[in-house]
């Protein structure tokens, strides 16, 4: 049973739904608009150019929810899955999963977006392993925090050789599916790199490679 590893944002979804989080956020009230979606952007721009600090990224990303109990946060997540999520969900991602489902392959999303954001999709998606970063529980009520080390850049690597060790599942013949070059250190580590609809410093380094280029949204 290989290891069918797939990132989230902007691979098996057509945007980023931490981004897209915000803007939800954003448009719903709960932050002061144009302040929240300056830095939004920036955090965003600093991902893409691969200079996130991934630690101050999630102290704003989780700071809205901080206080708010598991019932409040779960009337979020269903908006923000009806309204800003599924527009974005794409049928060869499904066809995707399907194949590798059908084939027998070991499933698991991993991402460097939060799971307060990203467990709702993963069920969408039908994907029941998910590591992403993980938001902290006090008391029944979100603190703001994070718990362990967040799963970015060579942090996706520590975090699914933890998860590998946990359910004795081994790499062998593992495959992953990324569109960004932060995911350079696990498409390095695994059997079968693919880019998908890749950005433009991963889709040079998978040419020059020699790695699958492939597309989820062409019609």
């Amino acid at each position: 049973m290989p290891l069918a590893i797939f990132d989230l944002d902007n691979t098996l979804i057509a945007g980023d739904s931490d981004h897209r989080w915000g803007e939800f956020l954003c448009a719903t009230g709960r932050v002061d608009a144009d302040s929240f979606a300056r830095e939004n952007d920036a955090f965003y721009m600093a991902y893409q150019q691969g200079t996130l600090d991934i630690h101050a990224y999630l102290e704003f990303a989780l700071r809205p929810i901080a206080g708010l109990n598991r019932a409040e946060v779960q009337t979020l997540q269903e908006q923000f899955i009806r309204e800003w999520i599924t527009p974005i969900l794409l049928p060869q991602a499904h066809d995707l999963i399907d194949r590798h489902r059908h084939a027998g392959d070991t499933l698991i999303i991993i991402t460097a977006t939060n799971t307060v954001v990203t467990r709702p999709i993963a069920d969408l998606l039908g994907i029941e392993a998910l590591l992403g970063c993980e938001a902290e529980l006090k008391n029944g009520h979100y603190t703001g925090g994070i718990i362990g080390t967040p799963s970015f850049q060579e942090g996706k690597v520590s975090r699914l050789d933890d998860w590998l060790v946990e359910n004795k599942i081994s790499m062998a013949g593992a495959c992953f599916y990324s569109d960004s070059h932060n995911d350079l250190p696990l498409l390095e580590r695994v059997d079968k790199p693919i880019a998908v609809d890749p950005d433009d410093k991963l889709a040079a380094i998978a040419k020059q490679r020699s790695w699958p280029i492939i597309s989820l949204r062409t019609t």
